[in-house]
């Protein structure tokens, strides 16, 4: 891509902080919505539960990266966190949709964030992007979560939906809590073990993210996960290989559901998806390998 002026929201997130860190390393302009009124000269104002975008911000983009929403896995699942996780996405992306529709030059592309957790349980079935959405609270949530960028799509802007895996980092989400149990020596393997994980490495989700954008035949869904997914017994034997650590302990799934309540059944579910859009594009994974991806993190 050449030098361009992209737009990035959840830009203070996992995800979002390395992506505006690489866009800039190579030039290009980054303004970030943010929550409050816009004081840098990069800020850009919004608030997702108004609906509210400060249209004038996104003038001259030319191209959009919508990665907010709540943290699944940052509290339990209360009837009222659980809207909060909705409405942070589905209000979002409507928010973010009908700005980008408004502007008399839209951007080129919008990607919006999604996730894998839009098949469900799939067991150990592979899942490419062409499959129907599953069963359940987290599926309903990227149903709806994707259909909201409606405006955007139908104002001809190119629309992609990164449905992301488990993001393989130090700094944050699933495996930014598990790093330190393992070095302790208290890794170990949730429930059974058997589930799949889609894992993606931070350096790859960044890299898969800005191929994308610069892919003009990508739109709609696309996935962002490793090539060979694995199962959490699997990544609880890498964890302990790569950290020279015993993984011996097991979470069993009475324990998970008493601590975690309903977020247990996400927990516990087996997503195998398969990046098939990403590597027919021309896609080149850096760290494809579970082993790889944990090794790439602690650097």
């Amino acid at each position: 891509m050449q030098r361009s002026r992209i737009a990035v929201t959840g830009a203070s997130g996992l995800i979002g902080k390395a992506l505006v860190r690489s866009l800039r390393a190579d030039g290009h302009e980054v303004v970030r919505l943010v929550r409050h009124p816009s004081g840098a000269g990069d800020e850009v104002e919004w608030d997702p539960r108004r609906q509210y975008v400060d249209v004038a911000g996104l003038v001259g983009c030319d191209a959009v990266v919508h990665l907010a929403g709540a943290g699944v896995g940052d509290h339990r699942w209360t009837q009222a966190y659980r809207r909060e996780i909705r409405d942070s996405r589905v209000l979002g992306t409507a928010a973010i949709a009908e700005a980008v529709a408004s502007l008399d030059t839209p951007p080129k592309v919008l990607v919006s964030g999604s996730a894998v957790g839009f098949y469900g349980d799939t067991g150990d079935r592979p899942v490419d992007e062409d499959a129907p959405p599953g069963e359940g609270f987290l599926p309903g949530v990227c149903v709806e979560w994707e259909e909201a960028a409606a405006p955007a799509q139908e104002a001809g802007v190119r629309t992609a939906f990164a449905r992301t895996g488990l993001v393989v980092a130090r700094e944050g989400g699933a495996w930014g809590r598990m790093f330190p149990l393992f070095r302790a020596g208290l890794g170990g393997r949730l429930g059974s073990g058997r589930q799949y994980w889609s894992f993606i490495a931070l350096h790859d989700e960044v890299a898969a993210l800005r191929h994308i954008l610069d892919t003009e035949s990508l739109s709609g869904p696309v996935n962002l996960t490793a090539p060979e997914p694995v199962t959490n017994r699997e990544v609880t034997e890498a964890m302990g290989r790569v950290l020279h650590r015993p993984a011996l302990f097991a979470v069993p799934t009475p324990l998970l559901r008493l601590v975690l309540g309903e977020m247990a059944s996400d927990v516990l579910s087996s997503q195998r998806a398969l990046p098939v859009r990403l590597l027919e594009s021309g896609f080149s994974f850096a760290f494809p390998h579970i082993d790889d991806a944990i090794r790439a993190a602690l650097r």
